[in-house]
């Protein structure tokens, strides 16, 4: 089989591969530590790409020694060089468009650690118990993959459910998995407290934001203004009785972020800080992809928060993302975390996107 011609970029990352193992090889590169942790991590980003590569090379050599075989006069040998050949072919079929997909460009924002935010939207009472539901669900997936949830900001309702939580998630890939899951997340069933048995719509929002470091966004002192003041909620030890509340203002964008949840006035501040840079970072984001986003609007890559891009139907125990038409059953699942499959489809639907963007420029 051919090679085809994005191969010559697979080659030099191989080639690039054999030298890092070189040098991490060398005596001396294990007597300095930073150096050997810079080309160890070098060396696990492009092992992937060059065990596929390897992969399709062996099958390749298969395939030639099938070819071969096939011109055999025995009829039983030459039909199961035939069934080799078509085997091989496909294999390196697969192989190629693995290649592809680990050929495109990584978004340095994907190793990134991600703020989350969930606020109940439309819907009273019944909104508020979702988004507590929909947090539930995140903190789930979240076991599930072995990542660390730090609540930074909560506000129950009265009902039990959440006004809003935003939270710290660490991990590895966290922003890489969770981003196509900003939008508007909508429901369908029959609230507890519906005596008639109708089915209401709620709603809840979900943003999700990439840890900003400090490298990142730079935040003068002359742009903050900081406010303290008494702690207000549903009651507690600290409750009204210090001011421990921190409520930051960054005066540029007149961005808004208020803490209250540790009894200490500098951890509040720290978090405050913490989320008001994430955001920060996101909306220069934002700012920068606008003129990309009109051009092609991708549908998972959007980011509109207004967007209703899924909704969990209980009655019909069902999911769907409607921007890439996926449903599945088993809503129950779902709700205890079990994303994985939604996610995989997110992230395939969006590298697919790629893939034909790179073809057609």
């Amino acid at each position: 089989m051919a090679k085809p011609n994005f191969f010559s970029k697979v080659v030099a990352i191989c080639d690039r591969f054999d030298e890092l193992e070189r040098q991490l090889a060398d005596p001396e590169t294990a007597t300095d530590r930073s150096k050997m942790v810079k080309l160890g991590k070098e060396r696990a980003e492009l092992e992937s790409l060059v065990t596929a590569y390897r992969e399709w090379l062996d099958a390749d050599r298969r395939a030639a020694d099938a070819r071969e075989l096939a011109r055999d006069p025995d009829p039983e040998m030459a039909a199961m060089a035939a069934e080799e050949l078509t085997a091989c072919e496909e294999l390196q079929s697969g192989l190629e468009e693995r290649m592809k997909l680990l050929l495109l460009p990584r978004d340095p924002l994907d190793e990134k650690n991600t703020i989350l935010e969930i606020r109940a939207g439309t819907g009273g009472e019944e909104a508020s118990l979702f988004a507590g539901e929909l947090f539930r669900m995140y903190s789930r997936y979240a076991e599930r993959n072995r990542w660390k949830v730090e609540i930074l900001s909560l506000s129950e309702s009265g009902a039990g459910g959440l006004k809003e939580v935003v939270a710290l998630v660490t991990g590895n890939e966290v922003y890489s998995r969770l981003r196509y899951e900003s939008g508007v997340h909508r429901v369908q069933r029959v609230p507890a407290t519906e005596a008639a048995g109708r089915i209401h719509t709620s709603a809840a929002t979900v943003a999700v934001l990439p840890e900003a470091e400090d490298i990142d966004v730079k935040i003068e002192d002359k742009d903050l203004r900081i406010d303290v003041m008494r702690a207000g909620g549903p009651g507690g030890q600290s409750v009204n009785t210090t001011d421990s509340a921190v409520r930051i203002t960054h005066l540029p964008t007149q961005m808004v972020v208020i803490c209250q949840d540790e009894k200490s006035q500098l951890k509040n501040k720290a978090k405050a800080l913490k989320i008001l840079k994430s955001r920060l970072l996101e909306a220069e984001r934002e700012k920068q992809d606008a003129a990309i986003r009109e051009e092609r609007r991708s549908q998972v890559g959007s980011g509109d928060r207004s967007e209703k891009i899924r909704t969990y139907n209980f009655p019909q125990d069902r999911v769907t993302d409607h921007r890439i038409g996926f449903t599945r059953h088993n809503l129950q699942g779902v709700m205890d975390g079990e994303l994985e499959d939604i996610v995989s489809s997110l992230r395939a639907f969006r590298q697919a996107e790629l893939l034909q963007a790179g073809t057609e420029s």
